[in-house]
């Protein structure tokens, strides 16, 4: 009788074959094959929904979206370390490091990459000939705008985080889960150390559940009822008129804004009662005690929609990296499935599964590929993108050609900006190490999930 180990190899080779995989029959399994047991993993973890994703269901201008700023994510991660030393300067030996965050690997040099943005970086040698990198005076001026445009947006910063802390079911987050929306809602690097402190009538560190956890937490100081009105509210004009004290957190009904993907468009007109029906139906606010709600129910599903359009109404680019919202079923309380969840309501949501880690899309805040409302980090971010200097080329995503900032084959393979970005000084837990391996599926989505998405 085969060993187990071999039995199962042919198994997923016979898996594989039967995806029709090109590079299957190129692959010979070992027994300590790394190959093997990354498609074993991804195999047995990676969503079937999301694996089997349908060609005509992409949105390419979100696609896009996410490829322009592959180089420009690289640009800030520097900037990020660069910024971190006294002198602004670092040994170019000394970033070979980081060669994992930023997708480098060798035998591409770093010192390369550097030189192909002479704006923004300069590298010299010392009296010893160790090459050093640090930032021209053009970036040096960037850098501090940045810094000046977190100042003048924290306090609306510090508003989404007490916003965060009355959405979940203690009041109180973990401060490493809170780090992970650092840069997606405009918070500083020292956000940890200083930034927390800077707000004490808002929220304060504590440490609840010593001697077992040692983990830091933010815990809510005072409830504010003005602030505890979703950002769907606002726009719809319901809370006009009402003042801060006057506003209580229950039952709502209204609709979320839904752009489908224009191949949908004409078999999704034979489903629009039962998305009528769904958009018709009450759910709890995001804001209002949600203990109570039974998993799986109508209600709670809706209500982790919610819950979910009101924290990407938070961040600066309407954007996430989908872990990021999964780390928050249980504070939330969200669905344990949430990537399910985010894949069926894809009017709302918009999911890329380029890259390593996926990242999710509020469809509302984009108009084609262009964020319909730029917040002041985002125009900072677009000024930078200028300053790259890359020669342009041409690739292809899906149907859609697009100018491609790289000239080195397969430098930065299917990564977003969010999977880049990776480095903190303060210790941010990074996530993700394995790059995307899903089979690409070219059949259409089956139009039942929608159906079983709205239906009463």
């Amino acid at each position: 009788m085969p060993h187990r180990g071999v039995r199962s190899k042919a198994l997923l080779r016979q898996f594989l074959l039967n995806l029709r995989l090109p590079f299957v029959n190129e692959v010979t399994f070992n027994s300590n094959d790394n190959a093997f047991r990354y498609l074993q993993w991804r195999l047995m973890t990676t969503s079937k929904r999301v694996q089997e994703r349908s060609k005509r269901k992409r949105v390419h201008d979100l696609e896009v979206a996410l490829e322009k700023h592959k180089v420009l994510s690289k640009i800030l991660f520097f900037f990020e370390i660069l910024k971190q030393e006294p002198e602004q300067i670092v040994p170019i030996k000394s970033l070979d490091r980081y060669r994992r965050q930023i997708n480098l690997p060798k035998p591409h040099k770093l010192s390369a990459f550097l030189r192909k943005s002479p704006k923004l970086f300069e590298l010299y040698k010392d009296q010893r000939g160790v090459l050093w990198c640090g930032m021209t005076k053009m970036a040096e001026e960037l850098v501090e705008e940045e810094g000046r445009i977190i100042e003048e947006n924290s306090d609306k910063a510090a508003e989404y985080v007490t916003r965060m802390l009355m959405m979940s079911v203690d009041k109180r987050l973990p401060l490493e889960k809170i780090a992970h929306f650092r840069r997606d809602i405009g918070l500083p690097v020292d956000f940890r150390s200083r930034w927390v402190h800077r707000y004490p009538e808002n929220f304060r560190v504590v440490r609840p559940f010593k001697p077992y956890d040692e983990g830091e937490y933010l815990e809510l100081v005072e409830w504010k009822s003005s602030w505890a009105i979703t950002e769907l509210e606002k726009k719809s004009g319901m809370v006009e008129g009402l003042s801060g004290g006057d506003h209580v957190p229950g039952l709502l009904s209204l609709s979320f804004p839904m752009k489908f993907p224009p191949n949908y468009k004409k078999v999704l007109s034979r489903y629009y009662p039962q998305i009528g029906n769904f958009q018709k139906r009450e759910y709890l606010s995001p804001y209002a005690d949600a203990r109570d709600l039974k998993a799986g129910s109508q209600e709670f599903d809706k209500r982790a929609v919610a819950v979910m359009h009101e924290l990407l109404s938070f961040t600066t680019e309407k954007r996430v990296v989908t872990d990021h919202l999964t780390h928050f079923r249980r504070e939330f309380v969200m669905p344990q499935k949430l990537m399910r969840l985010l894949l069926k309501h894809f009017g709302i949501f918009y999911v890329s599964e380029r890259g390593r880690r996926f990242s999710v899309f509020l469809n509302e805040a984009y108009e084609g590929s262009e964020l319909i409302e730029k917040h002041p980090l985002v125009v900072w971010r677009e000024k930078v993108d200028r300053l790259i200097d890359y020669r342009k080329k041409k690739k292809r995503i899906g149907t859609v050609e697009v100018l491609h900032d790289i000239d080195d084959k397969d430098l930065f393979e299917s990564e977003s900006e969010n999977d880049s970005i990776l480095f903190d000084h303060e210790q941010e837990e990074t996530m993700g190490n394995l790059e995307d391996a899903s089979p690409a599926d070219s059949s259409e989505m089956e139009i039942e999930e929608i159906y079983a998405a709205y239906q009463d």
